[in-house]
């Protein structure tokens, strides 16, 4: 067996605290770490999940319950560090496990071993409110976005910026579970940006409104990378979405490495503007009228395809962040450009076809085939609940008031008391109404990003 290039006698955690038994990212890092012989535990929510099937996995730990608060999150971590027994590196695979983390890294950093961020990078980037301001801070494009004060505003805001407008909840960890909020909806009418904006001391954080980027072919992009202890972007690389599900509003189903110039400046110039330590995945969105990239998210984590961005030596963010924090160095990074990856459950003949520059499936593997058996068994009862559920709501009577709305376009709102700088939206521009596009549910979202 060849020597690894990580350190094998520190062992790897990671925490995931949003309980998603189909994030097929969390899997990925048991693979990458475990392959390279590292002994991988995992904190999250196991029940069901794929990923405890794995034979990469040494350990599953329970996460921390529903609601935790950081004092919950902090004891869970040192319960698992006094089993273990060493430190080891500490990876969260999601922004609410990224942000704990950041506040509770003195606490934690005689158990694990963490990049040096500086302040509370994964809050702020995580933070929509506070990505607007960092884009403008580091000239990188971003959607116009507008932070309505009242009810009334977030109606005028909307009509402003051209429907459909964006709507998202500026700190969306804090939406509470079974609320039917979701981070981020379309939103068709004044009446329902007015509506939203209504629900703001449940969701726990400001709502923003966001011009609308209509999607289309290549205008998807997304870039993972790890920025070393010296702040440079030595591992990672941009790729385009083949293939979203829902079509050009969700995951990556199918995304193919392709490098871009652009898109890696952008990442690069917002690491430096930061300061951010770690692993980077950032999405972008193409604007068909002008071509720029705007950026739509920066995450402080693993993206969920972040095994797309393997290289010639097997080396891919989450291992660079364990050979960087235990000292080892980083080999040269060997791009490998056209290499794609498949998530075989939402696009299943793209798995199967055959391929000349390589893949990777987010659940098959044939050194490591449990996890996938057991997905396609979880995924059919998945897919059965829902179809039977809309079958139920078809053969059930509407009750009164129930029935269909005919929704005719009304009087703009009147005009902002605030001085926001807006600008007219693509419908607005046009002169006409912009055609509702549906937004994903939850259950679509499962393996979000």
């Amino acid at each position: 067996m060849p020597q690894s290039l990580l350190d094998t006698r520190v062992p790897a955690v990671l925490l995931r605290i949003d309980r998603n038994p189909f994030h097929h990212g969390t899997l990925g890092a048991v693979r990458s770490l475990g392959r390279a012989g590292v002994d991988v535990h995992v904190v999250a929510e196991s029940t069901g999940s794929p990923v405890r099937t794995s034979r990469f996995v040494r350990e599953l730990h329970p996460p921390p319950p529903p609601g935790a608060t950081p004092s919950d999150i902090a004891a869970t971590l040192l319960r698992v560090a006094a089993r273990v027994e060493r430190p080891a590196v500490l990876i969260p695979m999601d922004d609410a496990g990224a942000i704990a983390v950041s506040r509770l890294r003195d606490e934690l950093t005689p158990a694990y071993l963490l990049p040096q961020q500086p302040g509370a990078v994964p809050e702020r980037v995580a933070d929509k409110s506070e990505l607007v301001a960092l884009c403008a801070t580091a000239d990188v494009p971003h959607p116009l976005t507008v932070i309505p004060d009242s009810a009334a505003q977030a109606a005028s805001e909307a009509w402003r910026l051209g429907l459909p407008v964006v709507a998202k909840w500026s700190r969306p960890w804090l939406l509470p579970a079974g609320s039917g909020l979701r981070s981020t909806a379309l939103v068709r009418s004044p009446q329902e940006a007015r509506e939203l904006y209504l629900r703001t001391d449940e969701a726990g954080s400001r709502l923003l409104l966001q011009a609308f980027l209509s999607p289309g072919q290549d205008r998807d992009w997304f870039f993972h990378g790890y920025a070393d202890r010296s702040g440079s972007v030595r591992v990672g690389g941009s790729g385009r979405k083949l293939c979203a599900w829902p079509r050009g509003a969700g995951l990556t189903a199918v995304g193919e490495w392709t490098e871009n110039p652009e898109v890696r400046g952008h990442a690069e110039r917002l690491v430096d503007t930061l300061g951010h330590r770690g692993i980077l995945d950032l999405d972008f969105r193409r604007c068909g009228g002008t071509g720029e990239y705007h950026l739509l998210d920066f995450n402080p984590r693993p993206g969920a395809q972040f095994r797309l961005f393997t290289d010639a030596a097997g080396v891919d963010v989450v291992r660079a962040q364990h050979l960087d924090l235990t000292h080892r160095p980083l080999p040269v990074w060997e791009p490998r450009p056209g290499r794609t990856f498949v998530v075989e459950n939402y696009a299943p003949l793209t798995a199967l076809r055959p391929t000349r520059r390589g893949r990777e499936l987010a659940w098959h593997a044939g050194d490591d085939t449990a996890p996938g058996r057991a997905m396609w068994g979880l995924w059919g009862a998945h897919v059965t609940r829902r179809l039977l559920h809309r079958l139920r709501g078809l053969g059930s009577a509407p009750a009164a008031g129930d029935g269909p709305r005919v929704v005719r376009q009304s009087p703009p709102p009147p005009s902002s008391l605030t001085r926001l700088r807006t600008q007219a939206g693509p419908a607005e521009q046009s002169g006409r109404t912009a055609p509702a596009v549906a937004g994903p549910t939850d259950d679509e979202k499962a393996s979000s990003c």
